[in-house]
């Protein structure tokens, strides 16, 4: 049904599942994404925290679902782009082209804000020196895009390098917590009785929570580089969300331990995991920041590798300028649709990041990207069923195809609600319609280049990964 493939191939066959799951965990960046987030969901959860992750760990496992059905059937570096395409046609997938790398972009400026703003506290916590944070965050931009360039391989080796030396950092630190206070370990964080507010409480902290996944996505577009992309991109979804679930639980559960059970004293830290080892072991505080410097770095290089892809996929099936459908000859990487990601969040931070302190803009972009992200879980969640009956109708399953994704669209409206309900201050009540703006926008791109070319519902999906 679709038109022969006209365009560059990616390296075929240049990563299997431990490669493909190590750059996934290397983009959800749990040190990152732990330091910044688990004190508003105490605040919202009380003690019972662990139980809003777990909670929000098993609505990423109904997402996972979806992400891997699709990719069983039609693997494609394209990821939300085609699967929304093939579901809903030519014009939801062009809009689909826009709206979410309006998201992923977005938020990789969130990671590149924080990544020298990171390194500048570092720096003069430790050595003295006090070097303009926007200075590093370009630095560190260059040095990712340098490295993404010049091979699939060798920058998710360098991803994985990065994430398990944090991985082990915050074992460590997690470990000296509860030894350091052992005599507060118990149970209590997994009680029900303990969930501030019961349901009320697990809510408000749920669309944090969610944003600790982000990024569970990464392997399916590494589909056309992938070793026997329809099994291992599944395996790699679920296993990489469940790896993660059960890390961020154990931090969580540390942590606590470590402040003793005191809610107001996580909710007042910014940075709760780094104060909590501080207490038990000042001597070691270097680990928590290394650590921080390890995850987001390695996240930088794992969300540019798998969603500049989405640009680049874009560009070569037609929905976006032709120009970033270009692969390098000797090094078979997206470059032109990588440097163009990189050169816009950088753009992002310059632009923004004048007057504007780096936690804060972090959490300004994290949050406006994460509107359109998970908007196109919701839509992809919805596509399945209609991809399903339209191109694979023997194979369907109620439970698998319609069931699952529509518990994972329901859940799911929860932490979209937390995102855009009215009476939040400023920037973030204006979010909302920014993001509204962009996906009309999206639409009527979308409705406008479907005109110009009638046959663009043939070249969405058209370069499957193993074809």
């Amino acid at each position: 049904m679709h038109t022969p493939q006209q365009g560059a191939r990616l390296q075929r066959n240049a990563l299997g599942l431990p490669q493909i799951v190590a750059s996934t965990l290397a983009n959800i960046a749990p040190a990152m994404s732990f330091y910044f987030g688990f004190g508003t969901i105490v605040q919202g959860a009380g003690v019972a925290a662990p139980l809003t992750i777990i909670a929000a760990m098993v609505v990423v496992l109904f997402l996972t679902n979806t992400l891997a059905e699709f990719s069983k059937f039609r693997p494609s570096t394209g990821s939300f782009v085609t699967f929304i395409g093939m579901g809903f046609g030519p014009v939801a997938g062009a809009a689909a082209s826009i709206f979410v790398v309006f998201g992923y972009v977005i938020g990789a400026s969130a990671v590149v804000v924080i990544s020298g703003g990171w390194a500048h506290d570092t720096l003069h916590a430790f050595l003295g020196l006090n070097i303009p944070w926007q200075i590093l965050s370009i630095i560190s931009a260059l040095i990712v895009g340098i490295l993404v360039s010049r091979g699939i391989g060798l920058s998710t080796r360098w991803a994985a390098v990065f994430f398990y030396f944090e991985l082990v950092l915050l074992l460590i630190g997690a470990i000296i917590m509860l030894v350091e206070n052992r005599q507060w370990i118990n149970l209590s964080p997994f009680s029900w009785s303990q969930l501030a507010g019961g349901f009320k409480g697990l809510s408000l902290g749920f669309p944090l929570a969610i944003y600790l996944f982000i990024g569970w996505e990464n392997s399916a577009m590494l589909a056309e580089e992938t070793k026997d992309p329809r099994a291992n991109v599944p395996r790699a979804l679920r296993s990489s969300t469940l790896v993660i679930g059960a890390l961020y639980v154990f931090l969580a559960y540390a942590t606590e331990i470590g402040f003793h059970h005191d809610v107001k004293a996580i909710s007042a830290s910014a940075i709760p995991f780094v104060d909590a080892l501080k207490a038990s072991a000042a001597a070691l505080l270097i680990v928590a920041y290394l650590a921080g410097m390890s995850s987001i770095f390695s996240s930088l290089i794992g969300l540019t590798n798998s969603q500049a892809r989405i640009l680049f996929n874009s560009g070569r099936e037609g929905l976006l300028p032709k120009f970033f459908g270009r692969v390098h000859a000797k090094h078979q990487t997206p470059h032109m649709a990588m440097w163009t990601f990189i050169a816009i969040a950088v753009l992002i931070v310059v632009g923004f990041g004048r007057n504007v302190h780096p936690v804060d803009l972090f959490g300004y972009a994290a949050t406006l990207g994460t509107i359109p992200i998970i908007l196109t879980y919701l839509i992809t969640n919805l596509a399945l069923p209609i991809y399903m009956r339209k191109h694979h109708r023997a194979e369907f399953r109620f439970g698998r195809h319609f069931l699952l994704p529509a518990l994972g669209t329901a859940l799911m409206l929860m932490p979209l609600w937390g995102l855009v309900e009215p009476g939040q201050p400023k920037p973030f009540n204006l979010f909302p319609y920014v993001a509204i703006v962009v996906l009309v926008v999206s639409l009527i791109y979308g409705l406008i280049l479907t005109r110009k070319n009638p046959q663009l519902a043939l070249s969405i999906g058209s370069f499957v990964a193993d074809e």
